[in-house]
């Protein structure tokens, strides 16, 4: 199953965009950015430029792109262009006239838009439309949960996979490398993002890079990682002990832990984004480490690792059914290191499913 054979679905997703249209007082939408061109046609590349109407789409494409382009935007219109995309596509649209066009202002340079509006003619009357298809993108379809399920079904297998070499002497940056080669041996098209291994001091830092560092014993080590599927992402967070813990590492742990579980349990349709946030800080706040929670709790996660909807503090949105989020406290303490848990959440009409079900059982080696 790939996302290529549901034509329906981008069709459906189209229509759902194009509906918003005559309220956007626009004729159709200039899409740039890749993500949004990936979830409106299923064109996975480097470059192209899409154009949503009521009525027709196009995608505009370099020649290293014509054969795929024709098998992945099945329904679409793709024109193979050998100088600039959005040159030739603000001319097609001139030629078109289709009135008012709306643009990506988030993913457009400035540069590209003078060149696009220099292309497309005095006439052209071009509306500012960020965000149009990232709202759409926050609620997964079917088919989108079904891939950020599998990724996470896999990220999830990987890490107990290694778990077994996360000991003193191996090196953060080996360790990460063996995360990154079991993703792919297992199908995966690859790390969704780059895998964090830090340990010691380091795991202080919400989001180290690997290094050649080598574990010890008596570290904090933070695994941060997920897998790719289909174009979807998963993400995941687990905390390791080397040793047997202190009084004081048990109690950051157990506190993280039930942190980011009380948030998860409140996770429900209509809930603000904010109300889950502070959830997880409430329970920091008992032991008076809400301070050391440096960063928001969650954020959504999907064709990008950070999507809408953002959980952060005093957030007004409201969870949807169909949002995919992560939730991951974490607490940071300079000269000890750093404690996270994060999974990877469906938002149902009841329950939330936990994609990424990793054991939190078993953190230390004594």
């Amino acid at each position: 199953m790939g996302p290529n054979t549901h034509q329906h679905v981008f069709e459906d997703r189209r229509q759902r965009l194009a509906s918003q249209f005559e309220r956007k007082h626009i004729a159709a939408l200039l899409v740039t950015g890749l993500p949004n061109i990936f979830y409106l046609t299923g064109f996975r590349g480097s470059a192209g430029a899409a154009l949503v109407g009521p009525s027709e789409s196009v995608l505009w494409i370099d020649p290293r792109y014509t054969l795929q382009a024709k098998e992945q935007a099945a329904g679409v219109e793709v024109i193979e262009v050998k100088g600039g995309l959005l040159k030739e596509a603000a001319r097609w649209i001139r030629r078109k006239r289709l009135g008012p066009v709306g643009y990506d202002d988030a993913t457009l340079t400035c540069r590209e838009f003078a060149g696009l509006e220099k292309a497309g003619g005095r006439r052209q009357r071009w509306v500012p439309a960020g965000g149009m298809v990232e709202d759409l993108r926050a609620v997964k379809d079917p088919v989108e949960v079904e891939w950020i399920r599998r990724a996470g079904k896999l990220t999830a297998e990987v890490f107990e996979e290694v778990r077994g070499l996360i000991r003193p002497g191996v090196r953060e940056c080996d360790l990460a490398a063996e995360i990154e080669y079991r993703m792919k041996r297992k199908g995966a098209e690859g790390a969704a993002f780059e895998t964090i291994v830090a340990s010691g001091e380091r795991s202080a830092w919400p989001h180290a890079r690997p290094t050649s560092k080598s574990l010890n014993e008596n570290d904090l080590v933070i695994i941060d990682l997920g897998a790719i599927l289909g174009g979807y992402a998963a993400d995941m967070t687990r905390t390791v002990f080397l040793g047997k813990p202190s009084a004081r590492i048990r109690m950051l742990y157990n506190q993280v832990r039930e942190a980011q579980e009380r948030a998860v349990k409140v996770v429900v349709p209509g809930l603000r984004t904010g109300d889950v946030d502070a959830e997880a800080r409430k329970v920091l706040d008992k032991r008076k480490l809400e301070r050391y929670f440096t960063h928001s709790t969650g954020h959504g996660v999907g064709i990008e690792i950070h999507e809408m909807p953002r959980l952060a503090r005093g957030d007004k949105s409201r969870l949807q059914k169909g949002n995919v989020i992560t939730v991951e406290p974490g607490v940071y303490l300079e000269g000890l290191g750093g404690v996270r848990i994060e999974d990877t959440i469906l938002v149902t009409g009841g329950k939330p499913e936990n994609l990424t079900p990793a054991t939190k059982d078993g953190w230390f080696a004594s």
